[in-house]
């Protein structure tokens, strides 16, 4: 992650303490959960962040049902300033136009689909941007048509196949690809600037199967 953005992460947290969860919705099954604020640590069936809302979740947790992120909404889960295990997500996450889906140091069984972006701008950190870092994950990882400000997909390990495209960002390192164990295909095509090492101080992935496209010689 770029340096300002970590220090955005960083106070962008403290916004969570002014926040609460919203009991469920009408739309979400009676064990959901819907969450626009703070998240406590605990254990959960499925966490629903609706479109527009906020979810900074304390940790650990344990998710049973999968996390669902709607359009201009926002979830954080731990920072790479505090590595550790942050717990489980069973049943995947899946966004559809998300502003930022930031997820560190979970372990989690099932697909990561994030689809589509809110824009560079805007949302509780005045800019977006999607990380998703040192996490493990059993399944396959699709992210694509992100339009926000920076994504990072660091220090991952894939038990799956990682499709990375159409994503473009604003920063000029805006595609940080690196220093991720892949046991499936890695492929890269569409991202804008292309996927790099930027200043993560990363290193190359480490790919079972094949790399292509824009992340062959990553």
């Amino acid at each position: 992650m770029t340096r300002h953005l970590r220090r955005m992460v960083l106070a962008g947290s403290l916004c969570a303490a002014l926040l609460v969860v919203l009991p469920v919705a009408a739309s979400a099954g009676p064990n959901d959960t819907i969450c626009n604020g703070t998240l406590a640590s605990g254990t959960y069936n499925k966490v629903i962040v609706p479109n527009g809302a906020t979810c900074f979740a304390e940790t650990p947790l344990r998710i049973h049902g999968g996390v669902t992120v709607g359009a201009g909404a926002t979830l954080v889960i731990g920072d790479e300033e505090h590595p550790g295990d942050n717990g489980t997500i069973d049943g995947g996450v899946k966004s559809t136009n998300a502003a930022n889906v930031q997820i560190h140091f979970m372990t989690i069984h099932g697909t990561v689909d994030l689809q589509g972006g809110a824009g560079p701008f805007g949302g509780p950190f005045g800019v977006t941007w999607n990380t998703i870092e040192d996490n493990h994950i059993n399944g396959n990882v699709k992210i694509d048509g992100y339009n926000g400000f920076w994504m990072g997909f660091i220090r991952n390990t894939v038990h799956g196949t990682v499709q990375l495209n159409n994503n473009v960002l604003v920063e000029e390192d805006g595609n940080e690809y690196v220093t991720n164990t892949i046991y499936g295909t890695l492929t890269c095509s569409g991202n804008s600037p292309a996927p790099q090492i930027g200043d993560s101080e990363g290193s190359a992935n480490v790919v079972k199967g094949a790399k292509k496209g824009q992340c062959a010689a990553l």
